[in-house]
């Protein structure tokens, strides 16, 4: 366990405090021992944190995962309907279904930063669980729909239910877990949403034989009983979801305590870590030659103050990070509402189209998981996107050039592989770099919710007209896609030039210049801030 050296190490009765439960409500109302400037590594040395994150992956992930597989079922599911029937027994024209699937991301995108403001003052527990209710409602409804408005409205309503799940869930993630581990646990609830894909299609295979059950159509029951599970979930989610760490009964007091610690001043233990590398190579030269600047450690803010918020929309990573998450959504949208459309056109049967999706998504789960891991590892995020970026176009490259079935579904299952592994990577490379808790949940919220508008162009891209090749939809995920890259270049380059700008300033004592308060509410601009590309 690192442990800072520029400050008294805490006497146990402090850690007594902690086990006596005076440690807060949350992490952002920490009055206690955990917040102490005085408080270090020592007190906790006694403690296994590889134990205690085991406790919070298994009581957590789990839950988390279950949710949002519910969540990307629902949102998507209306592809599985629309091959079993849907758009002609509504009588829709290929636009008016096109429509259906867009609007869903306007109310989507606009309500995600109130839902996440809302996530932190409502409690998880409590705002997760009743969106939930909503959009399960919501999406029981869309099966008895009898004509193209009543669709359209139920999809409007469905987006501004699920709204507040992913990027809710995202930032709560944050809450529990320190900058250099937050991508495995990110991948492993977002692997859902690839399970989710696989489990749809063998679902809608499934489903789709209650045709003529009670009168209904099989596309109705896939929304009818798809919908009802999310609500008898929604319903369990009330007593199964923790809140803070503060409040996790799975942990002792003195681990509740430990956690909020290591939240707190991860920067700190960043720091020290950076030091002794930055040290080892520099050797014991003299300051500002040859030895790293000593980075001194700074509490996260937590309190609520509005121009947290209004930071938030001035920064502008997180406007170029958008155009790297559109390099990812775009194609990920396009394969997870016209991939069983895209297949049944190469000259399979429906139900062939719905299970040959099965291992697109379980191939892309796996790799999620196992290259978010690495990322931890190393403690990078964009070599990692940049390189599935690539990976993507050399996929999509191999859909527009030819109608060779084979050739396609290979191109499409190249790019889901490198798809999925780079959304996790992405949305974890932006909340690496967004201090203060607030400013990271609406900052969270502005890249997922706007972010997620190409999830309207992408509805848009792969029109009934330009099948089965769909050169027009593969050209423009292409576009994005290199759009993505040079994003993505652009924040690597930046992100470069402000750490060594501020390693300077630091050699010539510009951190001294303030107090610790002053630096936590300056946030990532501080100077003792580094950002992790």
């Amino acid at each position: 366990m690192a442990t800072d050296t520029t400050t008294a190490p805490l006497e146990k009765p402090g850690v007594s405090e902690a086990e006596d439960g005076n440690s807060g409500s949350d992490i952002g109302h920490s009055g206690a021992s955990p917040a102490d400037p005085t408080i270090t590594g020592e007190a906790f040395a006694h403690l296994d944190e590889k134990k205690v994150l085991r406790k919070m992956d298994m009581r957590l992930i789990p839950m988390l995962a279950l949710l949002y597989l519910l969540s990307f079922l629902d949102r998507g599911n209306i592809g599985n309907a629309k091959i079993e029937g849907l758009q002609e027994d509504l009588n829709m024209t290929d636009d008016q279904y096109n429509w259906c699937l867009t609007v869903f991301f306007f109310t989507y995108a606009a309500f995600e930063v109130p839902s996440n403001l809302l996530l932190k003052k409502l409690r998880p527990s409590v705002w997760l669980p009743i969106i939930m209710v909503a959009w399960g409602t919501v999406m029981t409804l869309m099966g008895i729909v009898q004509n193209y408005e009543g669709l359209l409205i139920s999809r409007i309503f469905l987006g501004l239910a699920e709204a507040g799940l992913f990027p809710g869930v995202a930032y709560y993630l944050t809450m529990w877990y320190c900058r250099r581990e937050i991508q495995l646990r990110q991948a492993l609830f977002f692997s859902a949403a690839s399970i989710a894909g696989a489990f749809s299609g063998l679902l809608a295979f499934g489903i789709a034989h209650m045709d003529g059950v009670a009168g209904l159509e099989g596309w109705r029951w896939i929304f009818i009983l798809e919908g009802i599970a999310t609500v008898l979930v929604a319903a369990w989610a009330f007593w199964a979801l923790h809140d803070f760490p503060e409040t996790a009964s799975f942990l002792t007091a003195e681990e509740r305590a430990f956690v909020v610690w290591r939240l707190r001043y991860q920067d700190q233990r960043d720091a020290e870590a950076d030091n002794n590398k930055l040290n080892a190579a520099g050797g014991a030269g003299e300051p500002g030659v040859g030895a790293a600047p000593a980075r001194v450690a700074v509490p996260e803010a937590e309190e609520f103050k509005w121009r947290y918020v209004w930071d938030a929309f001035r920064d502008w990573q997180i406007w170029v990070n958008i155009f790297v998450y559109w390099g990812i959504v775009c194609p990920l949208y396009g394969i997870s509402l016209f991939l069983p459309t895209i297949i049944r056109t190469l000259g399979y049967t429906s139900s062939t189209a719905q299970l040959m999706t099965v291992p697109v998504y379980i191939t892309a789960a796996v790799l999620a998981v196992i290259f978010a891991y690495l990322s931890d590892r190393v403690g990078k995020r964009s070599p990692f996107i940049v390189v599935f970026l690539c990976i993507m176009i050399v996929g999509f490259a191999m859909c527009i050039s030819t109608g060779n079935p084979r050739v396609v579904y290979g191109g499409v299952f190249l790019s889901a592989c490198a798809i999925y592994p780079a959304f996790p990577g992405v949305i974890t490379w932006l909340a690496n770099n967004l201090a203060g808790s607030y400013k990271r949940s609406v900052g969270m919220a502005i890249q997922i919710g706007v972010g997620n508008l190409g999830g309207a162009m992408a509805s848009n891209f792969y029109r009934a007209r330009d099948s089965p090749r769909y050169i027009l939809g593969h050209a423009l995920e292409l576009g994005f896609i290199c759009g993505g890259i040079i994003a993505a270049l652009i924040l690597i380059f930046t992100y470069t030039t402000i750490n060594k700008k501020r390693d300077r300033l630091m050699r010539v004592g510009e951190d001294k210049k303030l107090t610790q308060q002053e630096l936590a509410a300056k946030g990532d601009r501080a100077v003792t801030w580094r950002y992790i590309y």
